[in-house]
């Protein structure tokens, strides 16, 4: 069979990370050892069923079979900018300020397309979500990463950024709240972003897919534009994948200034044919009436992040307490690596967890546990662990 050589930009990934610990994964479950994987950030929770039903009544519908929009039906959209207004108190334009996306991570994956020339910088704060970087990179731009670290709450020091970088940056990503470490941003970290983006006609790329999942009411996360004029130079991506879990059904949504919005359109217009507009209906009613629902799913995680946390302080392995998502970032003991801790954990418990290397280079000496398993299995997890 003939071999063809991969384009250039292929190259460029980083490598694979997980190879060996997957490679081990499989030698510990050949030798009958039970795994508990807390490495993957997918919810266990099912998708609630009035959201189900909604998407098989709406499947019945011819005209739910043809291409839809590529930005999304405009009641989907429409339903988007009431949810920011009913959540944030922000005012969007739905015809203009809102695009329909096929999951946030597309939607990232496809927006330095329509802004990164060849040679472009773009910063990303890291420990980070790999696809930012690795957008960038396919777009032909470069990447200069700042370093989110305890000392500063995880949150961006943009006086480590020089004036020179700040010049020269079409864009900076951030991810409030953070994938992997948990931190949330206030709003004076926004300000100050907002501030310095406009300052230095820096596009502010905000990742907000975790805004939903926070642990007590007084702590919620905000967006963005809860700043004012934050308008002027972001954009946000947000999903309905964590809020109700709908990881599979591959629906989110950008929003923000009308050019950076239109601009991702434009992309999409010719890469994508849009979201099933039956699953654009079904995500419609999961904006409108799913509230309740993820009220719900925030006391599950709740009761999980609590019984993880509590084990992990009782065996003295540092952690913060997460105020949002269904992460706990977690220093490793004296003596290891990220990947040998993990290494080791997977092969002497048969419990998965994920590296904070493989976030970039500040989760060194991290690894990150994922609360998507039932609290059955992560008592038997950190019951494992213990034994170390």
């Amino acid at each position: 069979m003939s071999q063809f050589q991969f384009a250039n930009r292929l190259a460029t990934l980083p490598p694979y990370l997980f190879a060996e610990i997957d490679r081990v994964k499989n030698e510990v479950k050949k030798s009958g050892i039970d795994i508990i994987s807390l490495g993957i950030g997918d919810p266990d929770i099912p998708t609630p069923d009035f959201i189900v039903e909604k998407l098989y009544e709406a499947a019945k519908k011819p005209e739910n079979h043809q291409y839809p929009s590529y930005v999304g039906l405009l009641s989907f959209r429409q339903g988007v900018a009431d949810w920011y207004k009913r959540r944030f108190n922000v005012d969007l334009d739905p015809e203009n300020e809102v695009v329909s996306l096929i999951g946030s991570k597309e939607g990232i994956a496809h927006f330095p397309f329509a802004f990164i020339n060849p040679g472009d910088l773009a910063l990303v704060a890291t420990p980070n979500y790999p696809v930012y970087g690795v957008a960038v990179g396919f777009a032909g731009g470069e990447v200069e990463y700042t370093s989110l670290t305890a000392e500063n709450n995880f949150l961006p020091d943009l006086d480590s950024i020089s004036d020179e970088s700040w010049e020269k940056a079409v864009m900076l990503f951030i991810n409030y709240p953070n994938n992997p470490t948990a931190a949330c941003a206030s709003l004076d970290c926004y300000k100050k972003l907002v501030q310095k983006a406009k300052d230095t006609n820096t596009i502010l790329v905000s990742d907000a897919a975790y805004t939903e999942m926070y642990y007590d009411p007084a702590d919620k996360p905000i967006s963005i534009f809860e700043v004012p004029g934050a308008k002027d130079v972001a954009i946000e991506f947000h999903s309905l994948s964590k809020t109700y879990n709908m990881t599979g059904w591959r629906i989110g949504m950008a929003v923000g200034n009308a050019s950076l919005v239109k601009g991702l359109g434009k992309i999409k217009e010719n890469v994508d044919s849009g979201i099933f507009q039956a699953v654009q209906e079904a995500g419609l009613v999961a904006l409108e009436k799913g509230d309740p629902y993820a009220e719900e799913f925030r006391g599950i995680y709740k009761e999980r992040r609590d019984i993880c946390v509590s084990a992990l302080q009782k065996m003295g392995i540092e952690c913060m307490v997460p105020k949002a998502t269904f992460y706990v970032w977690c220093k490793t003991p004296t003596g290891y690596t990220s990947a040998e801790f993990v290494t080791k954990v997977l092969r002497e418990t048969g419990v998965v967890v994920t590296p904070g290397n493989g976030f970039g280079g500040p989760g060194e000496g991290y690894f990150r546990i994922a609360l998507t398993v039932e609290k059955d299995r992560i008592e038997e997890a950190v019951s494992r662990l213990a034994k170390l």
